[in-house]
């Protein structure tokens, strides 16, 4: 399993949002964004926006996990550090990186804007080379090396628990795995804030996929009651499920087109779900998929 470091997004807020005066304003701020960025929130008690743009900054820096941090200064009681960096009205916010003011706005901005510009602060350091930790996990699951994997996508989301990337290829390689208790365990922990992503989507797609098909039957038993009676549309439907968990795709997708094609309305439709969530199941360019969908969609126009 890859060695990731340190988990930066287990930082107490206290960590992440501190109140900063001139005495340790090169510690926190100068010093500290060398490795990590950290927005400067100008503001005093008596101005009005910043009590609404305060604590929408300390929101959005706090729900990116530790990748910036926030300095609050308060102009009144630190004006020595407001007039070097020419602070003239407030709310002032600048960020900074490597010891560098680089970016920053005046006023009250939208909270969508708020939102970006934490997260474009946020990029500067880049992702800690989680991305290529992705990366490798993803080949170890190809590879077959299913418990590598799950340790690496875990290590991935000990150190940032929102990363889609890595919550979806746990999942994956649970249901490689053939532990589908905890796949689905899994997919029912994962934090709100990503819950709806594609990938997650995708996931729960293969998981509903997985438990079709440990249920279907053999595979050549099917393919017999399909062979001797094509109008079987149940035992070809099983079929398709065992096709599937075999791992088979382009045979699942071929008998339940063939269903649809003999009976669209046969159990409510279920040969259209069973492929709608096959498609769902697979990367959106993926070949099948494409292939598929043109074909369900041609027989539907008909």
């Amino acid at each position: 399993m890859l060695e990731l470091g340190q988990n930066p997004s287990t930082a107490p807020a206290g960590d992440l949002i501190k109140d900063v005066s001139e005495a340790d304003f090169m510690a926190e701020v100068i010093d500290a964004s060398q490795e990590t960025p950290v927005i400067v929130d100008f503001w005093a008690p008596w101005c009005g926006p910043c009590k609404t743009l305060g604590p929408a900054l300390e929101e959005a820096v706090t729900k990116a996990g530790g990748k910036v941090k926030m300095a609050k200064v308060n102009v009144d009681e630190n004006q020595m550090i407001a007039g070097q960096l020419r602070v003239q009205s407030i709310p002032t916010v600048y960020a900074f990186y490597q010891g560098q003011p680089v970016d920053g706005f005046q006023g009250a901005i939208a909270p969508s804007d708020i939102a970006k510009f934490v997260e474009k602060t946020a990029a500067l350091a880049g992702d800690g080379g989680l991305g290529e930790a992705v990366a490798a996990a993803e080949e170890m699951l190809e590879e077959g090396a299913l418990a590598d994997a799950a340790q690496t996508f875990a290590a991935i989301l000990e150190q940032e628990p929102a990363n889609v990337a890595a919550y979806a290829g746990l999942v994956r390689s649970y249901i490689a795995a053939g532990d589908l208790d905890q796949a689905e365990a899994t997919l029912n922990g994962a934090p709100a804030e990503i819950a709806s992503k594609p990938e997650l989507e995708a996931a729960h797609a293969q998981l509903e996929l997985a438990h079709a098909a440990a249920n279907a039957g053999p595979a050549d038993e099917l393919a017999g009651q399909v062979e001797a009676n094509p109008d079987n549309h149940h035992a070809r439907f099983d079929f398709a499920q065992a096709l599937h968990g075999a791992g088979d795709i382009q045979g699942a997708v071929d008998q339940l087109l063939e269903l649809f094609r003999r009976d669209r309305e046969w159990n409510d439709g279920a040969a259209k779900a069973q492929l709608l969530t096959i498609f769902e199941a697979l990367p959106p360019q993926d070949e099948v998929a494409l292939t598929g969908r043109r074909k369900l969609a041609s027989m539907i126009l008909v």
